[in-house]
């Protein structure tokens, strides 16, 4: 997308009978509703004209349990669960689609032998040692360029603009915490969590290893080193997006004791296309 657009725009509206904030997701074609109060008959009527005005083919709401099954009646259909999601209360993941294309995965018989060999694996909760001359810390503002540079060498697309250093500034400048790990002499490994203090919970995002040092447990250290830095924070619900078509992150993520709450459908595009994404959550202690 060329940079004088823009990529997401969050907004907050308020009508007669309603109040709802939402993301114009223009990267994704997306329309993501992360809150709102009120009349859902209304809630559902006015985001359907948003999407529509603005070209979005995917709506998801998070929807509060009292309300996921009015949503339901309205067209939209239920994708996932994002347990403990408000402050301990789940979310539910409501969906409506504009467009066939984009209802219609491409791969989901495959997805599903690829979570069944996952859900057989056992668990490793233990925490894998840092390599030798490695060095894994929290990451600083300094440290903006070179995680741009490792995301723009591991995605081709991706549903951020993480291969820009000043986004990354932005998202710590908000409260994303970012973990890393470096050899002597490069950055090897990242991942982040999004916070969100008001409903406590942390999206689990922005994983990336460079290739030569796949396979040796670095996420599930950066993992560990990210859910302790959460609970320092009261954070009690940590959850994650994972391409459903990758075997090695939803292996971390099943292996560090998440479980899987459902699948997403065309809810992003990442690599080289819109792909379908594991939810997986998991409540802190």
């Amino acid at each position: 997308m060329p940079s004088n657009l823009p990529t997401y725009t969050n907004l907050v509206e308020n009508g007669d009978e309603y109040t709802v904030s939402y993301c114009l997701d223009f990267l994704n074609k997306r329309l993501r509703v992360d809150d709102y109060l009120g009349n859902v008959d209304a809630i559902c009527k006015r985001i359907v004209e948003i999407a529509k005005a603005n070209a979005l083919t995917k709506i998801f709401i998070k929807s509060r349990e009292d309300d996921w099954q009015t949503f339901l009646s309205k067209g939209c259909m239920l994708e996932g669960i994002y347990k403990g999601y408000f402050n301990g209360g789940d979310a539910y993941c409501m969906a409506l689609y504009d467009d066939l294309e984009r209802r219609t995965s491409d791969y989901w018989i495959e997805e599903d032998h690829i979570l069944k060999q996952v859900l057989a694996l056992p668990l490793k909760p233990d925490r894998p040692l840092v390599p030798e001359q490695c060095t894994l810390r929290i990451a600083r503002m300094e440290d903006a360029e070179q995680l741009s540079l490792l995301y723009d060498q591991i995605f081709q697309t991706y549903p951020t603009p993480m291969n820009e250093p000043e986004y990354v500034k932005k998202t710590m400048w908000e409260g994303t915490i970012y973990y890393l790990i470096e050899s002597p002499h490069q950055l090897i490994s990242a991942a982040s969590a999004e916070i969100n203090t008001v409903y406590a919970n942390a999206e689990m995002t922005d994983c990336a290893t460079l290739p030569a040092y796949r396979n040796q447990g670095l996420m599930r250290l950066l993992m560990h080193a990210l859910e302790d830095e959460l609970i320092a924070r009261n954070i009690t619900c940590a959850y994650s997006l994972s391409r459903a078509l990758s075997f090695g992150m939803n292996a971390v993520f099943f292996q560090m004791g998440y479980r899987y709450y459902g699948r997403l459908t065309k809810n992003c595009d990442i690599y080289d296309k819109f792909e379908d994404m594991n939810l997986w959550c998991k409540m802190l202690k």
